[in-house]
């Protein structure tokens, strides 16, 4: 059984800048704009993001470690690390 996907014109007023990125991101994939423009919305829209994405913003929106920074990348790493023990 084939689908038919209805599809609207829209008309949306864009910066100038972000305009002239998504024509050379599509340039760059061989894509027209309008298919471009329109795979980026619908992973906006549907993207449902995996576990371990979902624990990290758990994690983060619960305020665990709020005055934790790093100085540099190797010493958060063995944080992380060593929290999994």
């Amino acid at each position: 059984m084939a689908t038919t996907i209805i599809r609207k014109p829209a008309s949306f007023r864009l910066r100038a800048d972000l305009l002239e990125g998504l024509k050379k991101n599509a340039a760059r994939e061989n894509r027209t704009l309008n298919n471009y423009v329109e795979s980026v919305l619908l992973d906006i829209v549907y993207h449902e993001p995996n576990n371990v994405t979902k624990a990290a913003i758990e994690e983060v929106m619960s305020g665990k470690n709020p005055q934790q920074t790093y100085s540099d990348i190797d010493e958060m790493f063995n944080d992380i690390l060593n929290e999994e023990e």
